[in-house]
């Protein structure tokens, strides 16, 4: 099953892929559709009801597709729809950094991590697949790509095992960890101890300008991937290839994520790990290579679909 959020214009309304790739707002469908009158707000408010908002939700799909003419009036091709990220309202986004072998490489042989590491990105970063993403007049010179992998909790998850680390996620979709670059030298050349410290720290506050974690275009559910750690992962820039990966170069897996993570954090229904960039980063190229006013940005994910944004 696949899941989404529509940008109306005037608000957000949860959406599910339902026939031949058309989307079925739920805010206009029938209330023949639904069971017991409940009619879901949002896309959080389905996974804040665990497995049972799931399947739920997969029976008003099923009931949608059995008499798609009862819903026409509430339907319309993916195409044409403007997106809202996924889930627009988590409690928290967290990225998983140096988490692909071949991106340490090109990051000038980064030793690999003993554990995962990571940083919070803030709420208002998130944008849908389909918006601008605005150049800050600030630090407007190096703005690169990261396309990642990333994962969404269905339920609330806190210190849980590896083994049992799965039965917490409700699906997958893709981001653009999209980063100013600027302080990069400042992380490679600072005089320790607080100058790598500070750079690290401002390249943080690169990755959380307003729009910098395009998310999207959709949430596919976990039964609809066989294997999330050997997906085919592709970044464009301009129709170029920029990164191309599978999912089995990541260092640390899903499970080892969340059981490591949720020992300190409580995880709730609808947050989202971006798992990590894999390699051809734009900052790790030579020539370098970063995005600019005008270009697009697509990441492509296996069983997923595409997230498209354009740089304004």
């Amino acid at each position: 099953m696949k899941f989404l959020t529509i940008d109306t214009g005037n608000g957000n309304h949860p959406g599910v892929i339902v026939g031949d790739g058309v989307v079925l707002d739920l805010a206009l469908a029938p209330d023949t559709v639904f069971e017991d009158g409940w009619r879901p707000s949002s896309v959080r408010e389905i996974l804040e009801l665990g497995d049972s908002g799931v399947e739920t939700l997969r029976r008003i799909t099923g009931a949608a597709e059995a008499d798609m003419d009862a819903v026409s009036s509430a339907i319309s091709p993916f195409a044409s729809i403007a997106l809202a990220p996924p889930v627009p309202d988590p409690w928290l986004i967290l990225s998983v950094g140096m988490n692909y072998g071949r991106h340490l490489a090109e990051m000038g042989n980064t030793p690999r991590p003993t554990h995962p590491a990571g940083f919070i990105k803030a709420r208002d970063t998130l944008l849908g697949s389909g918006k601008p993403i605005h150049v800050p007049p600030q630090c407007p010179d190096m703005i690169d790509y990261e396309g990642e992998f990333c994962f969404v909790f269905g339920k609330e998850c806190h210190q849980v095992s590896e083994e049992e680390a799965m039965n917490y996620v409700v699906g997958y979709t893709i981001a653009n960890d999209v980063s100013a670059r600027d302080w990069i030298p400042d992380i490679r050349t600072g005089e320790p101890p607080f100058g790598p410290i500070l750079g690290w720290e401002r390249n943080i506050m690169g990755k959380n300008l307003p729009g910098f974690t395009p998310c999207g275009p959709l949430i596919v559910t976990r039964d609809e991937i066989t294997d999330p750690h050997d997906l085919h992962l592709q970044t464009r820039l301009n129709g170029e290839v920029m990164q191309d990966t599978k999912t089995d170069d990541l260092i640390f897996k899903l499970p080892e994520i969340i059981s490591y993570y949720s020992q300190w954090y409580r995880f709730h229904p609808g947050d989202t790990v971006t798992t990590g960039s894999p390699s051809g980063v734009g900052v790790g190229r030579d020539p370098q290579v970063f995005m600019h006013a005008g270009d697009t940005v697509e990441v492509e994910l296996e069983g997923v679909g595409v997230l498209t944004n354009s740089l304004v």
